[in-house]
């Protein structure tokens, strides 16, 4: 047996892939203060009942993205070459909102009293023109001991080119029980700035990942590994020590199954919209999976692979209130899985999913396949004092709840399509997550996309994806100025240092390789990945064309990184046909019930495990299943395929 687990941020979901090809789905409350807890809950829910061997679990996890967001990592000191102490707080002229005359800065991870200017310096070629000396460590290494830090970044100018010095003020922390992260360890790419910033982050939450996965790997037995930001997984071992590179393991996770699902239903062109409890991610799938080096959590920028996904503070457990002015807000804050949202028996505030329940779009019948309760009492009091203050009515502040919610997650899928030289109107909305299905027809109706593909289990399809990842070792090295023949040097060893690394997990067969480079126009001080093929400079002329409108192919060019991605093919998860049927679905139906769509409507509620390849679902419709619920609206219809998704023709 096979296992796929994704801790969110109110649910722990899995994926249960038996010797026969079966899928078994189960979710449990997750426990933000122990992430394992839930995990071992839920497996020991399950394992007993299906006496099966494990041979394989792999883990979305949110515990560094959690110990950034909340700031409870380790207390981390950084050693920085002399005369740079500064430079990580100064770091971009960048603004996020140009504007804005009093935008908050990131709180940094390391306070100014914990950086240590280090009396070394080397050059851009790599020559050394101020030794390291042992007195300098020694010095360096008392520093940071009687200023109490438990963790140490260490980056030093100019050590992507040669990493000497770091390496050996890394050795003598470590010796006097130091958890030390180098940058040139984390991320060997110029920009000293993103470097620092790549290796304070990985510094600040490795003891905590360390001491997460400790646990986990005494309570499990099998084959375990971690899923990675870049839509790969990586053995425990490597996550303990890179934990930078799980930062958006979840919706990585969540993508990956995604792609799966989407070319095997024939639409390989569409953006997810993971919409959960506490959040809603959102990414263009063209064909492939995209991956970024250039992303950022909390203001903080990462120089790490990362599956190119865009985040905003929307989800089902997404607190709504009303602002100084009187305006109704939703988000960013969030009632998480505890106390959770009203309606759960718990939490007193009102939230996205209890003006779900208040309007009629979530069934009290079969919510989690009726083993959890919905208070319908609690979400109407909880809503119900933000009508009071309005002096609206209940149904009118509740699906002003859904429409602030749903525009916030409008323009997150801007940012990714429109922005970025894409027409919305050539991809479908692949919609997943406990809550996506709820919102799913209205986003895509107000962006005229024309269909909503709604998989199977929407609600854990992330785990399904975490378990289906491929192995994925992505390796890195700044050629800024090397010749054509010394870049091929550099793109040979670092695929022969994938390959040892692999080999020592035990993966030394059917090792894909992938070769790119960032290519920039002379002058630039931006880059475009794009693949080491023949070609390539036409591929990065035509990319520059879609991305910025304009391009200049008479222009020189310039290689500033090169990058190889090594794959190792995991085991595919099949996913079963469902039986056929004819296009009446009324076999189906269990019930109805009042929902709103600008007043009241009878509405059928449709069991999901019902339903057969060929029954089209005409709207208004409620269709319900054990981890999600899906909401088609009035004049719109769904048609089951093959595989039990649901396709939505949205009506404009």
């Amino acid at each position: 047996m096979r296992i796929g687990v994704d801790v969110g941020g109110t649910f722990t979901d899995f994926v249960f892939v038996l010797a026969d090809g079966a899928l078994r789905y189960h979710k449990v409350p997750s426990t933000p203060s122990d992430p394992s807890s839930a995990i071992l809950r839920g497996l020991g829910d399950m394992l007993p009942s299906l006496c099966e061997d494990v041979e394989a679990l792999v883990h979305g996890s949110t515990v560094a993205t959690n110990a950034v967001l909340e700031r409870k990592g380790a207390r981390t000191g950084l050693a920085v070459t002399r005369g740079f102490g500064d430079a990580f707080f100064i770091g971009r002229q960048i603004r996020p909102s140009l504007y804005d005359l009093d935008v908050p800065l990131p709180v940094p991870l390391v306070a100014p009293a914990d950086v240590v200017e280090v009396q070394e310096r080397r050059t851009p070629a790599g020559a050394g023109t101020d030794a390291l000396t042992d007195a300098e460590i020694a010095r360096v290494v008392g520093v940071l001991r009687e200023r109490g830090v438990d963790s140490v970044a260490v980056s030093l100018l100019f050590s992507y080119v040669d990493p000497i010095h770091e390496e050996r003020l890394a050795g003598a922390l470590r010796e006097a029980g130091f958890s030390v992260s180098t940058s040139a360890e984390v991320v060997r790419e110029y920009r000293e700035y993103e470097r620092t910033s790549t290796a304070v982050v990985n510094a600040y939450v490795a003891p905590v990942m360390d001491a997460y996965l400790r646990r986990l790997q005494e309570s499990l037995t099998g084959d375990f590994r971690i899923m990675q930001s870049n839509g790969g997984s990586m053995a425990p071992g490597e996550a303990r020590r890179l934990p930078v590179h799980t930062i958006l393991s979840g919706p990585a996770g969540g993508v990956a199954g995604a792609s799966k699902i989407g070319h095997l239903a024939g639409h390989p062109r569409f953006i997810t919209f993971d919409m959960g409890g506490t959040s809603c991610d959102v990414a263009l799938h063209d064909h492939r999976v995209s991956v970024t080096s250039e992303s950022s959590v909390e203001g903080l920028p990462l120089r790490v692979p990362v599956v190119d996904i865009h985040t905003v503070g929307a989800g089902g457990g997404s607190l709504a209130r009303l602002d100084a002015g009187g305006a109704l807000v939703v988000g960013p804050q969030s009632a998480g899985a505890d106390p959770g949202p009203a309606c759960y028996g718990r939490g007193e505030l009102p939230t996205v999913t209890d003006a779900n329940v208040v309007l009629g779009r979530l069934s009290e019948k079969h919510f989690l396949g009726g083993r959890m309760q919905l208070h319908a009492d609690r979400a109407r009091r909880a809503v119900g004092t933000l009508a009071d203050a309005m002096g609206a009515s209940l149904e009118d502040v509740a699906a002003g709840i859904v429409r602030v919610v749903n525009s916030g997650m409008e323009r997150a899928i801007r940012v990714i399509s429109v922005e970025r030289g894409h027409d919305v109107r050539d991809f479908s909305l692949l919609c997943f997550g406990g809550a996506g299905g709820l919102h799913a027809v209205d986003l895509a109706a107000g962006l005229e996309m024309p269909r909503v593909f709604v998989p199977g289990s929407p609600g854990t399809l992330s785990a399904l994806g975490v378990l289906g990842a491929d192995v994925i070792k992505d390796l890195s090295r700044t050629v800024l100025g090397l010749s054509l023949d010394a870049i091929e040097e550099v793109l040979a060893a670092l695929e022969r240092e994938g390959r040892q690394v692999l080999a020592r997990e035990g993966f030394s067969r059917d090792v894909r390789v992938e070769r790119m480079v960032d290519l920039r126009y002379a002058g630039q001080s931006y880059e475009i990945t794009v693949y080491y093929s023949s070609g390539f400079e036409n591929q990065f002329h035509d990319s520059h064309q879609r991305v910025f409108g304009h391009c200049n192919r008479e222009a020189p060019t310039e290689m500033v990184n090169a990058r190889v991605r090594l794959v190792v093919p995991t085991p595919s998860v099949e996913i079963p046909e469902i039986a056929p049927g004819g296009e009446d679905a009324a076999g189906a139906i269990a019930g109805t019930q009042a929902c709103w769509f600008a007043g009241w409507h009878d509405t059928p509620i449709y069991e999901r495990d019902l339903l057969r390849a060929g029954n089209v679902v005409q709207g208004p419709a409620i269709v319900a299943e054990f981890t999600s619920t899906t909401l088609i609206a009035p004049g719109m219809s769904g048609r089951v395929d093959g595989h039990g998704n649901i396709l939505v023709e949205v009506k404009r």
